[in-house]
Parts: structure tokens; C-alpha cells; sequence
């Protein structure tokens, strides 16, 4: 057989290798699918016994062909451990002893932009025919290059897919707020909402059951994102179906525990302060289950006090271990602020957090403060505290105001 008919018959077999990659290619095979295409295409049309093929896969490299090969080889091999000599055409591997090599014959890197994307090891299967290590390089590239597509895109699939449930959960969340407060002589409401992402963990609501009634609430749930929210909706409703009913805050808190347990097995929690305010008796209840505890601002006497009386945080357990309603009688013009830890947790340039001491301060020089004015003053205070510092957590500041 002369030279020429040897050049003609691998210059063939190389079209058919490529055309058989590129084909699955097209087709939008999957990796595993192309993996197997690009081993046997090697193993049949070139002149391929074994080989070793690691790809880049965040910052070290994956072995994903492992064929013809008896000795240990490594299923990942670190980034850091991997250096080309270009100049001398030598590659180091720092791998550890058990690990070996020796029984290929030379590689191939694939590079994209002087970024390693793979390394591919091999040994011929005829001793006196070479390798065209060009074009093999060149299917390597092809192949990886097209790993490379698929894993981008199914990447930026699942980005759209979590932007999308964002979106929906931040939908979702929206909808838990009431749509508007309160702004009568008897009650003026105000709040403050400063998520820290598109999806928070903190929770407000007030719901007018009667003429004479009114229930009031602020929540923070343990930890962050979608489960959060969904989790938060869920307490929501349970919540509302509650205040609908004749329960008193006793079965309304035992029974919020409860749910929440048996829905997160104790591995969630959420703080929560509930109150109810009846206009007819001016008789204030209350329970404190964990939160930061809201500041009671008796406008007459110029004085305010903070609202403990509770329980611990609800879900940590399947039945509470303490319960104490609060009860303050006799209110005529008193004011109420209800917040989340990520007022106090606030931090400024120096690290400090703004903390519950330094708010308690600025509540008692501003007892009689109409709340729209007075969030509007704090939020001034704030930012002079903070000093432009991001805020590392929900903030939630809800102000009711009784006459």
C-alpha cells in the first residue's frame, strides 16, 4: 500500500470522525451522549488504543474518558496542580503517588483563550503509524467547546428558572402585606420595608376583625429566599384562618406553633409578636414569641416601655414550653412600634450595630410623633448611623398610633 493511499484512507477516517461528532453535535445530544461518540470515534477512525480525557470544571479538572487504561488515574486532578510548559512542551502533574501516567504516550491540552478547557491523554494503537495529533486536538476542541455550550446553557437555564421563582415568590410576598394601613383619628399606621433581597424573611400584618377590634402582628422568619417566603405565606394563612375564628391569642399561638412544626419538623422558626386591641375596653393583650420586643409609648406620661410577655419562638418545639399573655389596660393615646432585627443589627462603617438601646433612645424623644413624620426623622437618623453601610438583613419598622 503506497503513502498517498495510507494519507487518502486516514484523511477519511478523520472526515467520518468529524462528521460523526459534529453530527451529535447538531442533533443536541447529551454529554454523555457525546462523550461515547468522541471515545469509540477515536478508538475506531484514528489510530487510538487508550486514552485519558479531563475537562475544566470550576477551576480543576473532571476525568469524564477513561479507556484502555490499567493503571490508577485520578477522577479529579486540582487546577494548581496542573502546569504547561509551553516552551519546553512539558506537562507537569502534581499528583500524588498511587497515580500514574507512564502507560500513555503523549497529550494534548485544549486551550481557549490561553485558558486550559481540557487535557487529553492517549496511546496509538499501531506503533509504526503516528497520530495526527493536530487533528485530534482539533476534535478535542470541538467537543469540548461544545461541553462547554451545553453546560453555559443549562446554566443560564436554571438561572431564568430561579429568576422566574424569584420573581414569583417576591409576587407572592407582596401579596402577604396588606394592601393599605389605616389612617384615621383613632388609628394611623406607617410602615417601613427595606427587603434585602428581591425575597425577604420579614412579615407585617393588621387585620380589623370589628368595629371595636383590631389585631396586629410582625413576624421574621429563620433564614432566607423562596423556602422563606413560602414558608411565610403558609404561616400567613394559618394565621388569618386563626383571627377569623373565635380562638383566643392562647389557641392562636399554640396553634401557629404547631402547624409550623409539624411543616418543618422543628428545623425552621420564626419570631413573631402578636397584639390585639380592643377601642371599647382600651384593653391591650399581647404575646412575644421571640421577637424583638416592640415598644409601648404611653403618650400621656411621656414614657415608653417594651413588650416581653410571650413565649419562645415558634416551631423550635411541638408544644410550647411557657405561654404569659401580656395585658395593659386603661390606653387612651399610646403609640406602638413594632420592628425586626434588621433595624438593631444595622451596621455603620465602624461595625457598631445600631442596636435596641440607641432606637429606645430616639423612640423616648419622639413619643408623640404623628408616624408618617416620625419615620420619616428615624429613617434620616439612620442614615447618618449607618453611613451608607448595606444593610445585611430585612428591615421592618410598622408605628400604630391610637387616640
Amino acid at each position: 500500500m503506497t503513502t498517498e493511499t495510507l494519507k487518502y484512507q486516514r484523511k477519511e477516517l478523520e472526515l467520518k470522525a468529524l462528521l460523526e461528532i459534529t453530527q451529535a453535535i447538531n442533533e443536541n445530544q447529551s454529554e454523555a451522549v457525546l462523550l461515547n461518540i468522541f471515545k469509540f470515534t477515536c478508538l475506531i477512525h484514528l489510530n487510538i488504543k487508550a486514552l485519558l480525557l479531563y475537562v475544566a470544571k470550576e477551576g480543576d479538572f473532571e476525568n469524564k474518558i477513561s479507556h484502555g487504561i490499567k493503571s490508577k488515574v485520578p477522577k479529579f486532578i486540582p487546577g494548581d496542580q496542573v502546569v504547561d510548559e509551553k516552551k519546553s512542551g512539558e506537562l507537569r502533574l502534581n499528583m500524588a503517588s498511587e497515580y500514574s501516567f507512564e502507560e500513555l504516550e503523549t497529550y494534548l491540552p485544549v486551550y481557549h483563550k490561553d485558558k486550559m478547557l481540557a487535557i487529553l491523554f492517549l496511546r496509538r494503537k499501531d506503533l509504526r503509524l503516528d497520530v495526527d495529533l493536530n487533528f485530534t486536538q482539533a476534535l478535542t476542541n470541538i467537543l469540548v467547546v461544545a461541553l462547554e455550550n451545553k453546560r453555559f446553557s443549562r446554566k443560564q437555564l436554571q438561572q431564568e428558572v430561579l429568576n422566574r421563582e424569584v420573581e414569583i415568590a417576591s409576587q407572592v410576598q407582596q401579596m402577604l402585606f396588606p394592601s393599605e394601613l389605616p389612617n384615621s383619628k383613632e388609628l394611623k399606621a406607617k410602615v417601613t420595608y427595606f427587603p434585602h433581597s428581591m425575597v425577604g424573611g420579614d412579615y407585617y400584618d393588621l387585620v380589623r376583625r370589628s368595629k371595636d377590634e383590631v389585631y396586629f402582628c410582625i413576624a421574621d422568619v429563620s433564614g432566607k429566599g423562596i423556602s422563606a417566603a413560602l414558608l411565610m405565606s403558609n404561616f400567613q394563612a394559618a394565621l388569618r384562618t386563626l383571627l377569623r375564628s373565635d380562638a383566643d391569642l392562647r389557641m392562636v399561638v399554640n396553634q401557629l406553633n404547631y402547624t409550623l412544626f409539624e411543616n418543618t419538623k422543628g428545623e425552621r422558626f420564626i419570631t413573631f409578636f402578636l397584639g390585639h386591641f380592643n377601642f371599647r375596653t382600651r384593653e391591650l393583650h399581647f404575646v412575644n414569641a421571640g421577637h424583638n420586643p416592640p415598644l409601648l409609648c404611653w403618650e400621656n406620661e411621656k414614657r415608653s416601655e417594651i413588650l416581653e410577655a410571650g413565649t419562645t419562638i415558634l416551631g423550635a418545639f411541638e408544644e410550647l414550653p411557657f405561654l404569659e399573655i401580656g395585658i395593659r389596660k386603661n390606653l387612651n393615646d399610646f403609640t406602638i412600634h413594632l420592628y425586626t432585627d434588621g433595624l438593631t443589627e444595622a451596621m455603620n462603617s465602624f461595625e457598631e450595630e445600631y442596636g435596641e438601646e440607641r432606637f429606645q433612645s430616639f423612640v423616648d424623644t419622639h413619643i408623640n410623633m404623628d408616624p408618617e413624620e416620625f419615620h420619616t426623622v428615624f429613617l434620616e437618623k439612620m442614615s447618618e448611623f449607618s453611613q451608607d453601610v448595606p444593610l445585611t438583613d430585612d428591615l421592618t419598622l410598622l408605628s400604630l398610633r391610637f387616640q
